[in-house]
């Protein structure tokens, strides 16, 4: 007896089809499972096993040979259990006819639960270019898998409803189609808390609306955690398209509850300075995404920057220019997306008070340029903008003036961003810090006096090609947020200054 059904299989970011072909035939009883199945998969045998004694029904006394197809691709996971169970069901004719338009993905228990398993929505996303016309999906991955129309998707709790839904006595309805509410920002941290520090704030909604890098460097104390902590609140919402893009992500990661089926918030994410090179990027035998991808279309705060391992942190500085990580492995070749602002804070020296107006820095020279060149040049030209906090004054902290908050800011950063859209429309750019060399002189026009600045700013400071480049860019979101189409010369000034803290603290 012959039969197969639809599966799903998952790569890392990349689904594929997969065929759970069943024969059973006479001869010695055995149960094998073939098709590069790893060992996740081969444990489905005692799985299966168990939920079909628990519904009622005997394991055939026969020889069961089962092949996940294609061959030639490994399958890893639990994903696979509920196909194979159906296909066993399909070949005993416990069930009517099983559609090949209908696919089945799910772990079983041995109590014939079906339960949750991670990278629904990349593979229900698939199944709905190939054409298919329904998805059985666990229970608790149902609202996960609803995000996506187009097709149908039936959520099961047990393998018991799979029997009765086949054989028509008991019918499944496919959900409802699950639309995001409107993004909140209630509980985020708010700006107005901030007191003082209104160039540090003022850079930072300069780095949120053209979605720059920026590092901020400065005293313990002086609020550089706090501000960071705060740029969710003024960030611009996701749109459809990117939330899709990052919730895959966190889907394949297991990040995701049955009460948030769709990350409708850009990702914050902030990792403890011992993370390892493969937390930071990614890695595993099977490759698992790692912050900086698990941030896409969103923030990574790297806080006490210097305190970071070097070799991980130089990490980094690829996958912030091609915005993707690549991870090459025995099992294959993995590629994450990894669009992101990089946020990052540090003291200017080991206790902290190097170059601070008031208090004396007891760091020997060589112990202060030593934790300094943890931040490689190449690095930190890769910060668009460079925040000096300074230390905050009593007068900011005890005054009670009314301080502007995040929904303020964000006003005005949804509104440079919509400048950007319409300047982009058509093009893969989304914000100004990825506009590309070929399109920079083009979409970032400069009048006669910001052409003087620009060449006596890379003279004096002796820029690099990508410093230039990253200057006319932050001069752009600087034109955008005051409303001007052309670049003046105190946007290029005002850009420029953002690029002096590596002449003060690093050539020391």
């Amino acid at each position: 007896m012959f039969a197969k059904v639809a599966s799903l299989g998952l790569f890392g970011l990349n689904a594929f089809p997969v065929d759970a072909e069943i024969d059973i035939s006479r001869g010695q009883p055995h149960f094998d499972i073939v098709g590069l199945p790893d060992t996740t998969v081969r444990e489905s045998r005692d799985r299966i096993r168990a939920a079909l004694r628990a519904c009622g029904i005997s394991f055939p006394v026969a020889s069961v040979m089962v092949n996940l197809a294609p061959a030639d691709t490994k399958k890893s996971g639990s994903v696979h259990d509920m196909a194979i169970f159906m296909a066993i069901l399909k070949a005993m004719r416990m069930v009517d006819e099983v559609p090949d338009s209908f696919a089945f993905i799910g772990e079983l228990s041995l109590n014939g639960d079906v339960r949750r398993i991670n990278g629904v929505l990349p593979m229900v996303m698939l199944a709905r270019e190939k054409g298919m016309k329904a998805v059985f999906v666990p229970e608790e991955n149902s609202r996960e898998a609803s995000v996506i129309s187009g097709i149908d998707i039936y959520a099961v709790s047990n393998a018991e409803q799979l029997i009765l839904h086949f054989r028509g006595e008991e019918l499944l309805t496919p959900c409802e189609h699950y639309v995001p509410p409107e993004t909140a920002y209630t509980e985020t941290l708010d700006f107005a808390d901030v007191r003082g520090q209104q160039s540090a704030k003022k850079a930072l909604e300069i780095a949120a609306a053209g979605g720059h890098n920026a590092l901020l460097i400065g005293s313990p104390g002086s609020g550089k955690s706090m501000l960071s902590k705060r740029m969710p609140s003024i960030l611009p919402p996701l749109t459809f398209e990117e939330a899709l893009e990052t919730t895959k992500i966190h889907s394949i990661s297991g990040l995701l509850t049955p009460d948030t089926p769709i990350i409708t918030k850009r990702p914050f994410r902030s990792p403890h300075h011992t993370i390892s090179s493969a937390g930071l990027a990614g890695g595993g035998t099977v490759p698992h995404p790692g912050e900086v991808s698990l941030a896409h279309n969103g923030l990574l705060f790297l806080d006490e920057l210097a305190e970071f391992d070097r070799k991980t942190l130089e990490i980094l500085r690829q996958p912030l220019e091609d915005r993707k990580v690549t991870i090459a492995r025995a099992s294959g070749t993995v590629t994450y997306p990894c669009t992101i602002m990089l946020i990052g804070a540090m003291n200017p020296c080991p206790c902290g008070y190097f170059g601070h107006p008031r208090r004396k820095c007891i760091c020997p020279p060589k112990k202060v340029s030593s934790y300094l060149s943890k931040i490689s040049g190449p690095l930190l030209d890769r910060f668009d903008l460079h925040i000096e906090v300074a230390p905050v004054e009593f007068e900011d902290l005890a005054s009670k003036a009314h301080e502007e908050s995040s929904a303020e800011i964000r006003r005005r950063v949804i509104a440079a961003r919509k400048i950007q859209e319409e300047r982009f429309r058509g093009t893969s750019i989304t914000c100004n810090a990825l506009i590309t060399p070929d399109k920079l002189q083009e979409l970032c026009p400069m009048d006669d006096g910001a052409e003087a600045m620009m060449k006596s700013v890379f003279d004096a400071l002796g820029l690099s090609a990508r410093a230039y480049d990253r200057i006319l860019k932050v001069a752009r979101t600087i034109a955008d947020i005051n409303g001007c189409e052309v670049i003046s010369r105190r946007h290029v000034a005002e850009a420029a200054q953002y690029r002096s803290l590596d002449r003060k603290y690093w050539n020391e």
